[in-house]
């Protein structure tokens, strides 16, 4: 994995969990993210025309990749969302994760990517720390845990999730090899944002859009930026290195949120959040020499 690509996606894993901070800071949680999609896509509108790389539209497979990531990553957060609201997060968060363990095999198996084993050492790591980061302790009993019920809704939603993710990632790849990150993330984020807009179109969510602007209108400024670039640098550090690398080299995003907690916002941390951390962070360390 060459330095530019890595460095690309780790500066996404940075503003990944600043995003999420933000996100956390919110009261209405779905309203809040729909209004950062708002404001990236209208800060991205703003500023295309002073891009010097030349605007040319997507051809009808390109523009079905945008749309087909763009309904996967939709999905992957109504599951997720659905996985939270019976489950506990330390159960659905490692089940969430489990798209790394599906994006190597369609690296290989679809898009032909050939992995060395640094990389796949890295991989298994990252894998790992990010399933690991949620347990409470050591045992066996607790790793296995979150699949001891996989006929609850909250686990099938998390698996469905995690899968869900990993076949976006194969849109993304594939159009970025062919077309503009640039332009695609754009499409992408407006297509995501029309989703998005539908689904507050609910008479559940739209009272709440007014309110959370009123309440919050520095942090949905602040997300603009900070979302438009960890969407840019993830996209272009993607279509510079194998899609197998890539995802899991954000997962560095969880070692920064751990880091944001503690030094900012009081949490607790116990050594196995740390230690998965770290993990996580060696596990990137392999992929970049793979």
């Amino acid at each position: 994995m060459s330095t530019l690509a890595f460095s690309l996606i780790v500066i996404s894993a940075v503003m990944h969990a600043l995003w999420n901070l933000l996100v956390k800071r919110s009261r209405h949680k779905t309203v809040f993210i729909w209004w950062m999609f708002v404001a990236s896509g209208g800060l991205f509108t703003v500023t295309l025309p002073l891009v010097p790389e030349p605007f040319r539209w997507p051809d009808p497979a390109t523009l079905l990749l945008v749309a087909a990531g763009a309904v996967c990553f939709v999905l992957y957060h109504l599951f997720n969302g659905r996985a939270y609201r019976g489950g506990d997060l330390s159960m659905v968060y490692p089940l969430s994760q489990t798209s790394m363990v599906y994006v190597p095999v369609w690296g290989m198996s679809i898009l032909g990517e050939r992995l060395t084993t640094p990389g796949i050492a890295g991989i298994m790591l990252v894998i790992l720390g990010a399933y690991s980061v949620q347990m409470e302790r050591v045992s066996l009993g607790e790793f296995i845990r979150p699949f001891r019920n996989l006929g609850s809704s909250p686990v099938r939603n998390a698996l469905a999730a995690g899968f869900i993710y990993s076949l976006g990632s194969i849109a993304e790849k594939t159009g970025v090899r062919h077309y503009s990150p640039l332009y695609f993330t754009y499409f992408l984020v407006l297509i995501m944002l029309g989703l998005m807009t539908l689904n507050l179109l609910r008479p559940c969510y739209r009272r709440h859009i007014a309110i959370e602007l009123r309440e919050h209108w520095r942090l949905i400024l602040a997300s603009g930026p900070v979302m438009m670039a960890s969407f840019l640098t993830f996209r272009y550090g993607l279509n510079l290195s194998p899609m197998s690398y890539a995802v899991p080299v954000r997962q560095v995003s969880i070692l920064v949120g751990v880091l944001i907690g503690i030094l900012f916002l009081g949490e607790a941390c116990g050594r196995i959040r740390l230690g998965a951390a770290l993990v996580i962070l060696a596990g990137a360390l392999l992929i970049r020499l793979g």
